[in-house]
């Protein structure tokens, strides 16, 4: 196995992480009641603890971390979709946005768990980010189930 391929999985899932953090970050601004604010900023500092490990781990690998147009592009138009989803929407809109979010990084993450390519140590590292991601998706999940 190549650092190469570690690396482009790691550097996929920082893009989809960075995209969830600033989301998060969006979300507890434009939620009206204060304990959702509370609740997403929240998430939002477990993913950058989540792109910290990752980014710690494409460096450990000898990998360079994705820094291009492309890859801050690609994290920016995930915020920028997820903004406009938000803007002028009431809680219960917020969270569906959320939860959504929520789904689409956790796929991103099980996709990377499949690749039996990846050395033990780098999956373990993904393992243990996955753990954070599914906390946040079963909140959010629940979240939204109980605002139906």
């Amino acid at each position: 196995m190549n650092d190469k391929h570690a690396s482009s999985p790691l550097n996929g899932l920082i893009t989809a992480t960075l995209a969830s953090m600033k989301g998060f970050e969006d979300a507890a601004e434009d939620a009206k009641s204060t304990r959702f604010a509370a609740m997403f900023a929240d998430f939002a500092r477990d993913r950058g603890a989540v792109v910290a490990s990752l980014l710690a781990e494409v460096r450990g690998l000898g990998g360079k971390p994705e820094h291009s147009a492309r890859f801050l592009g690609a994290a920016h138009r995930s915020f920028m979709d997820l903004k406009q989803a938000l803007t002028g929407k009431n809680d219960k809109a917020i969270i569906v946005e959320v939860e959504r979010g929520e789904d689409h990084i956790k796929a991103k993450f099980e996709i990377a768990l499949k690749d039996t390519d990846l050395e033990p140590a780098t999956r373990s590292v993904i393992r243990e980010a996955f753990t954070s991601v599914k906390a946040g998706h079963g909140q959010a999940s629940a979240l939204k189930h109980s605002m139906a």
